[in-house]
């Protein structure tokens, strides 16, 4: 009796150790795929935020939509980070294309991700800023780099992961620079502008948030985005056309990542 005891307190052990990745996602359709593949499904609620434990691909997960914008997808991944101790937190979903060569259906791996709204206003216009870790009081990178194994990992799997393909283009997949804002962009002009001064391929509203909370706590990450939009004066139309199929691509890159880590 007191073998068995020892074995299966041993066993709890182990699985407590078991390595865990994070996703999370802003809209429903951006985890539907996800929350729909889990096995051994578990949801726990946490300060209103609801959260799904489970396998995909064969990997511990935990999963959760984390609501539109910057501070909600902030509170969202430090809930988790507190909760879970992830190895690793992926964000998937849907974003503005700013690259020319993009169109709806195309994904962005992050390379970094950058908050376009964080600086200072004065006479001669904005200037970005660097946000500050206020643990240490130390200037962050205004740019958050992506892990550089998530990263590798999802550049090889993209090759070989099954897309939803608008029209009979092929499918393009570039990492480039993520914009995160608070702002839907919908205008031609701010494309110009994050395109020229910033050096952005696509924008969204949450990526840098959690690549910022990742950063100060240590913890890989990395943002993956499909194309839904050209983020110019036609995006609240096309984003609606286009949003579960660019939903449904990066949430398939983000399960061959899982299938090979």
């Amino acid at each position: 009796m007191k073998k068995i005891l020892i074995l299966l307190l041993f066993s709890l052990q182990i699985q407590a150790q078991k390595p865990l990745t994070a996703i999370l996602g802003a809209f429903s359709q951006e985890v539907k795929l996800l929350e729909d593949s889990l096995s051994n499904k578990k949801e726990v609620n946490l300060k209103g935020i609801r959260f799904l434990t489970g396998e995909l691909r064969g990997r511990s997960v935990v999963v959760a939509l984390t609501g539109v914008g910057k501070v909600n997808a902030a509170m969202t991944t430090t809930i988790l980070l507190m909760n879970w101790n992830p190895a690793q937190l992926i964000f998937t979903g849907i974003a503005g294309g700013i690259h020319p060569d993009l169109l709806p259906g195309d994904i962005v791996i992050a390379k970094s991700t950058f908050e376009h709204d964080y600086g200072k206003i004065d006479s001669t216009g904005f200037t970005l800023r660097p946000t500050r870790n206020p643990a240490y009081v130390e200037m962050n990178p205004i740019y958050f780099p992506a892990d550089e194994t998530l990263l590798k990992k999802a550049q090889g799997i993209s090759k070989k992961t099954p897309y939803r393909i608008i029209g009979t283009r092929n499918l393009k997949v570039m990492t480039g620079v993520i914009a995160t804002g608070d702002v839907f962009v919908n205008s031609n002009q701010k494309v110009d502008e994050l395109r020229i001064k910033y050096g952005a391929d696509a924008t969204e509203m949450e990526g840098a948030a959690v690549a910022q909370v990742c950063f100060q706590q240590k913890i890989p990450c990395l943002v993956i985005r499909s194309i839904s939009d050209n983020a110019n004066s036609k995006a609240h139309l096309d984003m609606k056309t286009f949003e579960y199929v660019a939903a449904y691509n990066s949430a398939s890159l983000v399960l061959g990542i899982l299938g090979d880590l």
